[in-house]
């Protein structure tokens, strides 16, 4: 209760510019990490060994229409490397892979999306919260030479306190998002690195 009256009363201060800024910062890094959340472990995370057992039905049914439907309804980058195989099924494996290739520019991509702002914007909150430090140092050092002693102290705590809630405030903000930095990279890795088994198991199964 403390850590946020601190943080509230920095908004109050003549640093809260600032303060705002890395609000600001905290908002966008809230929204990139529930977008990405959402698409990596609820629309591509789950759901992927359903997936494969149904795609595994149809196909030792022999019944490759059905498979190419059902992995046509799935919205998932997996979903989408397993319809071309099964589209080109058939064609020679360089036409097959050349066809894979193609999905993977196109969905690599969606999957490592925003990612690389998220350490940007930490760094971002950081900065800021050290631009407020210098400015608060700044405040005080002014105290000390220019203001009256009658209000010296006022004035020295005032600026103190703007160097350290800015800087208080820039780091709670950049350490939770460095840490949903490194969860969220190591979620897109291991889609990444599931949509290139899968994909490669699928097309050795089929050529047998």
């Amino acid at each position: 209760m403390q850590l946020l009256n601190f943080i509230i009363s920095g908004f109050k201060t003549s640093g809260s510019l600032v303060m705002w800024v890395i609000l600001l910062v905290a908002f966008a890094i809230i929204a990139l990490v529930i977008e990405r959340a959402w698409y990596l472990f609820l629309k591509c995370g789950t759901g992927s060994a359903t997936f494969m057992s149904g795609i595994a039905k149809y196909l030792k049914a022999g019944d490759y229409e059905k498979a190419i439907k059902y992995a046509t309804s799935v919205k998932t980058p997996l979903a989408k490397g397993i319809t071309t195989i099964l589209e080109n099924r058939g064609k020679s494996q360089k036409a097959v892979q050349k066809a894979l290739d193609e999905v993977f520019l196109t969905e690599t991509p969606k999957i490592t999306r925003f990612i690389p702002m998220l350490n940007t914007l930490a760094n971002l909150a950081t900065l800021l919260g050290l631009t407020g430090t210098i400015y608060g140092l700044m405040v005080a050092f002014d105290a000390v030479a220019n203001v009256p002693a009658a209000q010296r102290a006022q004035a020295l705590a005032t600026g103190i306190s703007i160097a350290m809630s800015t800087t208080l405030f820039g780091l709670l903000v950049a350490v939770p998002t460095i840490f949903a930095h490194g969860i969220i990279s190591a979620k897109s890795d291991r889609v990444v690195e599931e949509l290139d088994e899968k994909t490669a198991k699928l097309i050795n199964l089929i050529e047998e």
